[in-house]
């Protein structure tokens, strides 16, 4: 299996649902602005895809992905799907409870989540945001079910098929915006409506594929399967590593509930935003690293282990730290280009560069996590990065208040940039005090090239920047922005990979095959 291929087409899937993910913004920015509607959507569709990282594609991902790896080797192919049924079935029957109990449990949910909120004068912004959650709670279980078959074909190296699932929900979004919004009263009701969907389809697109592999089975749950409770037993401690970073969102989206109207919603574009880079790099390498250096772990194989994870990390500084510097120098015209029409106003889209820009200083650290913890989860170690995550949220807790009685929502985006970074540094130096990973020569150099290359592609755009005369030829007709933004990003990509090959990089450097 040639990585880097694999990295292109996971990426590659996963980019063309970042593009539908932003024309679903665009859409929810022009239809509804930034209002207590989309504060009360944005709200309630927060805890269920919080819920759905911890289940889906966090702590669960983590904990079962190395023991079906260690099936896959070891096992025959009929333990190996009856081991798969099992944890089903025990997904099936946890997830089947959560949802039940969120759906009745919806207005202390949103207390919880959204303390600014419980006065009489945001009781209407309150009462929809519970109505919208428990439209939308029963997607945690359709994701999370979906998330189970997506390990599956990771494990058997069928990458694509589960990086072009989103595309489905966003697909939903946009069908739903653009057509069935008359249909709801009020208005944003049909957003709850379009995730509920997207979950069905999400689910239903992957069962052809593992029928094909054999996996499609009905789930029997049993308590007392013992591959099942290492599963259960590694999630738990995961859970708590998992949640303590949704926490910290949550902690956030009640800090923004205190702030002016629309600060929820800021936030929430610009993070749509940083997700691009987020999915497109880190969630693919993430991804399509764990099999792999869990079939090392299993095998004992340090050498390859160390020299898999040395790849990653410099594959993705290579393509993070310009995502980065790109985007913290073109954050306007972004914002503009993608989101500042009709009801999204001149003020919405300075708000949100504040709080974009912010976000990118942590950018790199966020995507590094999701390369170096799975140096700890290959080897079925969960508790050190759940350590170092209670260690993050408390941090990340600090920045809060230290950052937002000025800087209001930006800061609290700060604070979570600056709680990636320190993450990420917790996670390398430990890997390092572990003996898990040893950096192969010539990093020096490789700083030394990548710093000049940033240098060079940030530098220029902003002097292209600045001869746009900004902000007011980002006021424009749409074409016209997208037309300034293309040249701007294209000539960012040239000047980058121009320097980078004038000293020496070339693309056979970071090939690399796994078997």
């Amino acid at each position: 299996m040639n990585l880097l291929r694999t990295l292109a087409k996971t990426s590659s899937m996963t980019m063309l649902s970042r593009i539908l993910g932003f024309v679903r913004d665009m859409i929810i920015a022009r239809l509804f602005g930034a209002s207590g509607a989309t504060d009360a959507f944005f709200v309630a569709f927060k805890l269920p895809n919080m819920l759905r990282r911890i289940f889906a594609e966090g702590a669960f991902a983590q904990a079962f992905v190395p023991i079906l790896a260690e099936y896959k080797q070891t096992q025959s192919p009929e333990a190996t799907r009856a081991f798969v049924q099992h944890v089903a079935g025990m997904l099936t029957f946890a997830l089947t409870v959560v949802t039940a109990l969120g759906i009745i449990a919806a207005p202390w949910i949103i207390y919880l989540t959204a303390m600014g909120w419980s006065g009489q004068a945001d009781a209407d912004k309150f009462s929809l945001a519970v109505d919208l959650l428990r439209i939308i709670f029963p997607y945690i279980l359709l994701i999370s079910l979906s998330s189970l078959a997506g390990s599956i074909l990771n494990t058997y190296h069928q990458f694509t098929v589960p990086a072009f699932t989103p595309v489905l929900l966003n697909l939903s979004f946009i069908v739903f915006s653009l057509w069935l919004v008359p249909y709801f009263d009020p208005p944003v009701m049909a957003l709850a409506w379009a995730v509920f969907v997207g979950g069905i389809l999400q689910l239903a697109f992957q069962l052809p594929y593992l029928f094909k592999l054999g996996f499609l089975k009905l789930p029997k749950l049993n308590f007392r399967d013992a591959a099942v409770n290492r599963v259960m037993k590694q999630m738990a401690p995961a859970i708590l590593g998992v949640s303590v970073a949704q926490v910290s969102l949550v902690i956030n989206t009640n800090f923004a509930s205190f702030l002016q109207s629309g600060s929820v919603s800021w936030m929430y574009f610009a993070d749509r935003l940083m997700e691009l880079p987020n999915g497109v790099l880190g969630v693919a390498l993430g991804t399509i690293l764990l099999p792999s250096l869990s079939k090392h772990a299993v095998s004992k194989d340090v050498e390859s282990f160390s020299a898999l994870l040395d790849w990653g990390l410099r594959l993705c500084l290579l393509l993070v730290l310009p995502a980065a510097v790109g985007m913290a120098v073109l954050a306007f015209p972004l914002v503009a280009t993608l989101f500042m029409y009709d009801r999204f106003t001149l003020h919405d889209a300075v708000m949100t560069q504040g709080a974009l820009v912010a976000y990118t200083v942590g950018l790199a650290g966020m995507i590094l996590v999701k390369i170096l913890a799975p140096g700890f989860y290959a080897h079925q170690n969960i508790r050190t990065p759940v350590k170092i995550a209670i260690v993050t949220l408390v941090v990340t807790q600090i920045f809060n208040l230290m950052f937002v009685w000025h800087l209001q929502h930006v800061g609290l985006a700060l604070a979570i940039g600056l709680g990636g970074m320190v993450n990420a540094a917790l996670l390398y130096i430990l890997l390092r005090r572990h003996d898990l990973y040893r950096p192969r020569p010539g990093w020096l150099r490789f700083w030394l090239k990548l710093a000049t290359a940033l240098i060079v592609m940030g530098g220029s755009l902003w002097l292209m920047q600045i001869q746009t005369l900004w902000p007011l030829n980002w006021q424009g007709p749409g074409s016209l922005r997208a037309l300034q933004l293309g040249v701007l990003i294209g000539s960012g990509v040239l000047l980058y990979f121009g320097t980078l090959f004038a000293l020496g990089f070339r693309t056979r450097d970071f090939r690399r095959h796994e078997h």
